[in-house]
């Protein structure tokens, strides 16, 4: 039997890397195509039914990912949450999930919850324009309607309006995730952060970047009738664990363990005027604060932040996952692999050539998507007007 030390030398092979790339990117293409054929023609016809069959496609992408969490890496989560809250997330209505921007894979993190508490394939999220261009998740996110954001409040307004106005009316339970920070945390933008809430007299947060008010507020009015909840959502990891909460992390087997706090707050308790609700979501930056302080003084949520303890729940992680890739692996190495083998052993320099050139492509094409990711890639904080940080 391989000893667990043989295990981690495979997981860290690029063998084993461009297994993963090969299958998630040819798998991705064929989803794509398939929803875009799904698109141009029943989306016309039926979109509820559309809707429901790109469920589908969207999980067959998603659980790849999720797979590399829960089963190659054997990362877990860990849900702190009120147990009467709890029983409305799993499937039951929709939600407006505000979380907390500070990791490269804080949205995977939630990918992995979804998926145990059966939410996954109506993931939905507020994303930069650009990344709709991008091949397999790009293009899936835009055939599952995300909202594409330009970074300018003036054009996104009417995108905002019309695309949330759009997914409140999804027959099923979804999920629309909102960052309101706008871009992951660093020293250097939380330096900006803390200047522009001096000047402004607004807080100053510890731990986290003041939140860009108009995205949030925005979206409300477009919910009103349709969307029960506002989820707010803490995502931390401990210090002193030996995995690191990154994409290259997790595709070298280094597992995590994360600690999310979620607390449901009616659509009813929202206030009602927009300075309100700017004050509303800055005081829930406020909390979130709190409970990452103690946090990472205590290793609990509650021990000094003086918010009420709530249970805490660890979800069994679902074999989905496995057997989905499992199929893909088989669907798709099978053929690829055999042909790249042909190609590189064909002794002609031009097969040769063809078949190195196929595995760069994919390579890059992995390193691009991991690059997403990355805090080092993520947009400026502040960097042209101060007055876009709200």
């Amino acid at each position: 039997m391989m000893d667990m030390k043989k295990l981690q030398t495979l997981k860290r092979s690029r063998l084993i890397q461009l297994c993963f790339a090969i299958t998630f990117f040819t798998s991705g293409i064929i989803v794509n195509f398939v929803q875009c054929i799904l698109y141009l023609t029943l989306h016309k016809i039926n979109k509820r039914l559309y809707r429901k069959l790109n469920w589908y496609c969207c999980y067959s992408i998603y659980s790849q990912l999720v797979f590399m969490c829960d089963w190659w890496s054997g990362s877990e989560v860990i849900l702190y949450a009120n147990q009467k809250d709890f029983d409305n997330y799993w499937g039951k209505e929709h939600a407006y999930c505000v979380m907390n921007h500070s990791y490269e894979i804080d949205w995977l993190v939630g990918w992995m919850l979804c998926d145990r508490i059966h939410m996954l394939g109506n993931c939905k999220a507020y994303a930069k324009r650009v990344i709709q261009y991008m091949p397999v998740l790009g293009w899936c996110w835009k055939f599952s309607e995300f909202v594409f954001l330009e970074r300018s409040f003036e054009k996104d307004r009417e995108t905002i309006r019309k695309q949330v106005t759009e997914l409140s009316e999804h027959p099923d339970p979804m999920w629309l995730l909102l960052f309101p920070e706008g871009t992951r945390f660093t020293e250097k933008k939380h330096a900006i952060s803390l200047e522009f809430a001096r000047e402004k007299n607004l807080p100053q947060l510890k731990h986290h970047l003041l939140p860009r008010t108009k995205g949030f507020v925005a979206s409300l009015p477009s919910m009103v009738g349709k969307v029960p909840a506002v989820y707010d959502i803490e995502l931390a990891f401990k210090e002193n664990d030996t995995g690191r909460p990154t994409m290259t992390g997790l595709l070298l087997g280094y597992p995590v363990t994360a600690h999310l706090y979620m607390k449901r707050i009616p659509m009813e308790d929202i206030p009602a005027t927009e300075e309100e609700q700017e004050e509303f979501l800055r005081q829930l930056f406020i909390e979130k604060d709190k409970l990452k302080e103690s946090f990472i003084n205590t290793g609990d949520f509650f021990e000094t932040s003086g918010i009420e303890k709530t249970a805490v729940i660890k979800l069994p992680r679902r074999v989905n996952s496995l057997v989905n890739i499992a199929v893909w692996f088989v669907v798709i190495l099978c053929p690829i692999g055999y042909s790249l083998i042909k190609l590189l052993f064909s002794g002609e320099l031009l097969y040769f050539s063809i078949g190195m050139s196929i595995i760069g492509i994919f390579f890059v094409l992995l390193n691009k998507t991991i690059g997403m990711s990355k805090i080092s890639k993520g947009s400026s904080y502040g960097a042209n007007s101060p007055k876009k940080v709200d």
